[in-house]
């Protein structure tokens, strides 16, 4: 989230440590693709729906851009779907009625499209079907997560904060002084909120829930009365007195099958040190493990995953993430960092359009709420998720600038790698621990190229070919590439 930008670290500055730094690449390399070690099975690319989708939520053209493949006109020009296949939920906190005479306190710095409205208004009756809950909330968000839906979306439902009625001092961007924020006698009632929106969307929205998070970011201490957006802390303990309220909430409504995520936390270690402050038996609870990604380069994410996935036997999602870099250059960094070290099974960018160009990528005017330009951005994210498919397997390459996929049924080997130099290089890549590698007609190799610093956007070529096992690929300094060979079998 914008909140958090002061978190970044630029790529190439504090890195995991230099054992772990030693995979970028600055000269002519042979990266060697091992289809002996697999981290998983791929699951999916998305992105969180608030607030973007609070206000372009009715077009059915962003939600063909974002959540396809295919191409769709925008502003004059054929922009390649992104793909995208998993869309986060944003429940909201707001509510604008009164309530034996209390409201809700807003933050005077949120603007307008951040304060999103919530379902449970009224604390005097639980009942989904009573007054009490306004189900002709948040209509805009929720006309996005419809369309997402029908496109073939899978879904996470998350609280960047409770109901505001269930907040100490009624306001959800906060506490004054950024702690604890959450009544104690209303943990049971946040995850009441989450469970009654899951099912009743199941019944009356065609959306099935995969997976509800009742925390965002919960142990950081921005959440203050005074932000720009919806937020709540909520410590460890606090965290741990919610989780079993949440699957019995769940339960009791017949949803056994959906599943608990957690905590959401904005960065690699801290996610290490709220997981391992769990007792073994709230970590029962927890189905997945969401971490934010907002450390950038830094953070021991392969410590992260030998505890939560090598140690608890749980998947591991980068739930959401973001940067201020409007090239790209960072967000496939940080990715690549992130197939290396943190071994995801999925990867969600926070907001895919904002009023920063930085953070955009389809950028949108903040007094008008008018969209504006494609960042490159867009383009380096079309890269991962237009060739790096669901139920693909994650291969190991043994560096941190280039990651591998594999499709068995396909026979079909994608791998995408970035220049991390500011001079042209080749990239050559062997393939001889492959049993099978053809390639298309007379090996060929199509590649699609992105440079960062301008130049191709998302151009295919159909220049390069295979080489007994091997193919090497020039690449122009910072750019992006994918290629693809088929003809594969391990």
């Amino acid at each position: 989230m914008i909140r958090r930008r002061t978190l970044l670290t630029a790529a190439g500055g504090t890195l995991l440590g230099s054992a772990l730094a030693t995979g970028t690449a600055r000269a002519d390399a042979t990266i060697a693709v091992n289809p002996g070690t697999s981290y998983g099975t791929w699951e999916g690319w998305g992105t969180s729906l608030a607030w973007w989708a609070n206000v372009f939520g009715a077009r059915d053209d962003f939600a063909d851009i974002f959540f396809t493949t295919k191409s769709t006109t925008y502003s004059g020009t054929s922009l390649p779907g992104l793909g995208l296949n998993i869309a986060r939920y944003n429940l909201g906190a707001c509510s604008w009625n009164t309530v034996n005479g209390s409201s809700m306190v807003a933050s005077p710095n949120i603007p307008a499209f951040k304060q999103i409205e919530g379902y449970w208004q009224d604390w005097n009756n639980e009942s989904p079907t009573s007054s009490a809950w306004d189900w002709t909330a948040d209509a805009t968000q929720r006309a996005m997560l419809t369309k997402a839906v029908a496109r073939g979306a899978t879904t996470e439902l998350f609280a960047n904060s409770p109901m505001w009625w269930m907040c100490l001092n009624h306001n959800p961007s906060g506490a004054s002084d950024g702690g604890n924020n959450l009544q104690s006698w209303n943990y049971r009632q946040h995850a009441s909120h989450l469970a009654s929106v899951a099912l009743y969307a199941k019944n009356n929205w065609g959306v099935n829930f995969a997976t509800v998070d009742p925390f965002n970011e919960p142990s950081s201490s921005w959440w203050t009365a005074t932000g720009t957006q919806e937020g709540c802390h909520m410590d460890a303990t606090v965290q741990a007195a919610v989780l079993p309220y949440m699957r019995s909430e769940l339960n009791s409504r017949g949803l056994t099958g959906v599943k608990i995520s957690s905590s959401d936390e904005t960065s690699y270690d801290l996610a290490r040190t709220t997981w391992n402050s769990f007792s073994s038996t709230t970590k029962g609870y927890v189905d997945q493990v969401n971490v934010h990604g907002y450390q950038g380069s830094g953070g021991r994410r392969d410590l992260l995953y030998t505890d939560v996935v090598t140690t608890a036997g749980k998947k591991l999602w980068n739930s959401e993430t973001g940067d201020s870099d409007g090239t790209g250059y960072n967000l496939a960094f940080n990715l690549l960092y992130d197939f290396r070290w943190l071994h995801p099974t999925a990867w969600v960018y926070w907001q895919v359009m904002d009023p920063s160009t930085g953070w955009a990528m389809i950028a949108y005017d903040a007094s008008t709420l008018q969209p504006t330009t494609v960042q490159t951005k867009y383009y380096v994210m079309a890269q991962f998720s237009r060739h790096i498919r669901p139920g693909m397997k994650i291969l190991d390459t043994g560096v941190s600038y280039a990651t591998a996929a594999y499709d068995a049924t396909a026979k079909r080997l994608v791998i995408v790698a970035l220049n991390t130099s500011t001079s042209a290089q080749t990239l050559t890549f062997d393939l001889s621990r492959f049993t099978t590698v053809t390639g298309g007609s007379g090996g060929l190799v199509p590649r699609w190229n992105t440079v960062t610093t301008g130049g191709d956007k998302y151009a295919s070529y159909s220049n390069t070919y295979l080489s007994g096992k091997t193919v090497a690929v020039p690449f122009a300094a910072k750019a992006v590439q994918t290629i693809q060979i088929d003809g594969v079998t391990i």
